[in-house]
C-alpha cells in the first residue's frame, strides 16, 4: 500500500502563485508514476500534470503549460505542483495519484492510489 497526503492549498487572487506537495509513504518503490488531478464543483476529476517517478519526464495538460511545475524530490518521496499565474478557473480539489504502471496515464482509473485533496480557490 502507498499513503498520500496533499498540503499547500489556499485561497489566493487571480494571478497569485501556490504550491502544492504531495508526500508519499508505505510501499513507495512500487509507484511507477505520479501525478496531480483536480475536480471543481459539478465536474469530472481532471488530469493536470504528471511526472515519472525515475525519470523526471512530465506531462501537463493543455490548461496550465507554461504556468504550472511539477517536480519530485525522490529522497523526500514528494511531488510539488508549483501554480504561478493562477486563474479563477483553476479553482478545484487538487488530488495526488500514483500508478503503479510503468507508463504516465491521464485517465484517473489508471490511478492506484490517491491523496484526500487539497483546496485551491483563486479570487477573480
Amino acid at each position: 500500500q502507498v499513503q498520500l497526503v496533499e498540503s499547500g492549498g489556499g485561497l489566493v487572487q487571480a494571478g497569485g502563485s501556490l504550491r502544492l506537495s504531495c508526500a508519499a509513504s508505505g510501499r513507495t518503490f512500487s509507484i511507477g508514476n505520479m501525478a496531480w488531478f483536480r475536480q471543481a464543483p459539478g465536474k469530472e476529476r481532471e488530469f493536470v500534470a504528471a511526472i515519472t517517478w525515475t525519470g523526471g519526464r512530465t506531462y501537463y495538460v493543455d490548461s496550465v503549460k507554461g504556468r504550472f511545475t511539477i517536480s519530485r524530490d525522490n529522497a523526500k518521496n514528494t511531488i510539488y505542483l508549483q501554480m504561478n499565474s493562477l486563474k479563477p478557473e483553476d479553482t478545484a480539489v487538487y488530488y495526488c495519484a500514483a500508478t503503479l504502471k510503468s507508463f504516465v496515464p491521464s485517465s484517473r482509473i489508471d490511478y492506484d492510489y490517491w491523496g484526500q485533496g487539497t483546496q485551491v480557490t483563486v479570487s477573480s
